[in-house]
């Protein structure tokens, strides 16, 4: 992988996706082991998975990984911190704003 050169792979992979009253989550799992580093991005190929209420649902699909640049990593990991910073900047508590 180059400085500035971007790689893709495709992999099978599980997704899955929950709609109930305790849990509204999708999650996708790489079947073959691959792994997501900073940087990277994934398409989900296939239509929309829509699981009605209540339900769980699982299906196979295939994924393209593209893998970031060298360049886009570093930069990645060194603006991750400033992006999670922000998010902390935020409280919630019980008491009443006047």
């Amino acid at each position: 992988m180059g400085l500035l050169t971007r790689e893709k792979e495709t992999a099978p992979c599980t997704v899955t996706v929950s709609h109930r009253f305790e849990e509204l989550s999708a999650h996708v799992r790489f079947d073959n082991g691959a792994v997501v580093h900073p940087g990277d991005s994934v398409q989900v190929h296939g239509a929309e998975i829509m699981a009605p209420y209540g339900e769980v649902i699982e299906e196979k699909r295939q994924a393209t990984i593209t893998r970031a640049s060298k360049l886009e990593r570093l930069w990645t990991r060194a603006t991750g911190d400033f992006e999670f910073m922000e998010l902390c900047e935020f409280s919630f508590s019980e008491e009443v704003m006047s």
